[in-house]
């Protein structure tokens, strides 16, 4: 009985190694290949980073940041994809791809809500009418933009910092003045011709 169990293990042990030696070419061009596509996208990350605070220099980091983190998700993405096909293993590449788009509409109909107000923050970061220190009114809230994040807006009320949802306020808002800069401009003018006129 012991003898049968001692080649039970033998056999298997040979079948591993065997496989093991087989396999391990994919392995090492799978482990390579992580290497270089690493290297890669890190590259490709920044060279993007790079691009867009050069395209986009009057633009909120959130908003840059929000475009890196969309394609590092998907290059990073592809990766794995690629090396579960290099290694030998397509059947569970092709499993992985097809439950990534179920598990993608599941996330997105679960966070739609979040996407929502990120997309109006988009929009809203680039509206040149929508800026900090503007004073708007936001569906029954009317105060000063504090600051514009990707997915809320901070607004000061009667001293109160009240934050909103991105998507709430673009669906309807309604600047109220000029940009609080020529606001300040004016005051300053005026300022200055008083001056002028006491000193006169």
């Amino acid at each position: 009985m012991a003898v049968l169990q001692l080649d039970i293990v033998t056999q298997a042990l040979a079948e591993f190694a065997a496989n093991f030696r087989a396999a391990l070419p994919a392995i090492i061009s799978g482990l390579v290949f992580l290497f270089v596509a690493a290297i890669a996208v890190k590259g490709i990350l920044f060279a993007l980073k790079v691009a867009l605070s050069r395209t986009l220099p009057g633009e909120a980091p959130a908003y840059r940041q929000f475009i890196t983190t969309i394609v590092a998700v998907f290059l990073w993405f592809g990766v794995g994809l690629s090396f579960l096909s290099i290694v030998g293993l397509e059947s569970i590449a092709a499993s992985l791809g097809t439950a990534a788009g179920f598990i993608a509409l599941g996330i997105s109909y679960a966070t739609s809500g979040m996407i929502a107000d990120a997309v109006a923050g988009v929009y809203l970061l680039k509206d040149p009418d929508f800026n900090p220190g503007d004073q708007v009114q936001a569906g029954d809230t009317t105060g000063v933009v504090e600051t514009i994040e990707l997915r809320k807006t901070r607004l000061a009320v009667d001293g109160d910092t009240v934050v909103r949802g991105n998507a709430e306020i673009e669906k309807k808002w309604r600047k109220m003045g000029p940009p609080a800069e020529n606001v300040e401009n004016a005051e300053n003018a005026g300022n200055a011709e008083t001056d002028a006129s006491v000193t006169s």
